[in-house]
């Protein structure tokens, strides 16, 4: 009985050990990855096993899309990271891969408005945007909450529903600053699309036209924009004044 266990116990080991040896050419996880051989050795065996490559280094949006090169700035858009990040953790953001920065720390003469679709790593949009006649000619430095100040608002917004008017198809804005924009939405704040607002006029005089507080954009261009931002989107408008009255961003 014991030399027939020792029989069976020798042929199942001598098994195990050709397994070991089986050489195999290449090998694909269940995922679909496919795997690379490393051999060890102990001090019986020679061993090869099948390890999955190391993953590349995470790059980030700003780096990857190299929206520095373009003009944003890392303050800027870090802080619509941020500020994006809380706003979906309380509720407050319907779409949450797409974000609007619009950088008024930029002359007036350059492109200020990015709108990037953060999952697929792409630029939507970079163009140019106007301020509020009353915030500044070439550049945006004072800003204001209140009715029929014509001045522009810092801070992050939500977009809301379309309405045709009188600069064409329009998205209204609702500020989610207390004291900062939130008067926004009853002050008509709202993206349209504006006949200043182009390249042309940006070489000419040095910066684009002013609204009345609105962050008008290039006619032939608002359409496509406010199709790709509205119904629940972030808007973020950063200038360096703002931020240390930011709820959102303390």
């Amino acid at each position: 009985m014991k030399k027939r266990l020792r029989g069976v116990y020798f042929f199942v080991s001598s098994i195990i050990i050709a397994l070991l040896h089986f050489p195999f050419a290449s090998a694909k996880n269940a995922s679909g990855i496919k795997l690379s051989k490393v051999t060890t050795n102990d001090s019986a065996h020679k061993i090869t096993i099948d390890v999955a490559p190391a993953s590349p280094p995470v790059t980030s949006v700003y780096d990857s899309l190299h929206l520095e090169m373009m003009g944003l700035s890392r303050l800027a858009y870090e802080f619509a990271r941020k500020g994006l990040k809380r706003l979906i953790n309380q509720g407050k953001i319907v779409s949450q891969s797409v974000i609007s920065v619009i950088d008024f720390s930029l002359p007036g003469n350059k492109k200020r408005l990015f709108v990037i679709d953060l999952n697929n790593y792409s630029i939507l949009f970079n163009t140019y945007v106007a301020h509020g006649r009353n915030t500044g000619r070439e550049r945006a430095y004072s800003f204001s909450n209140q009715h029929s100040s014509y001045k522009s608002s810092p801070g992050f917004y939500i977009t809301k529903e379309t309405y045709h008017g009188k600069h064409g198809l329009s998205l209204k804005l609702e500020g989610l600053e207390r004291g900062i924009n939130d008067n926004a939405y009853d002050r008509g704040i709202v993206i349209h699309g504006a006949h200043y607002v182009s390249e042309s006029i940006a070489n000419t005089q040095g910066y684009v036209g002013r609204s009345e507080g609105c962050p008008a954009v290039p006619e032939q261009l608002s359409t496509p924009i406010i199709n790709a931002i509205k119904n629940g989107t972030c808007v973020f408008i950063y200038h360096p004044s703002y931020i240390n009255r930011s709820a959102i961003l303390d």
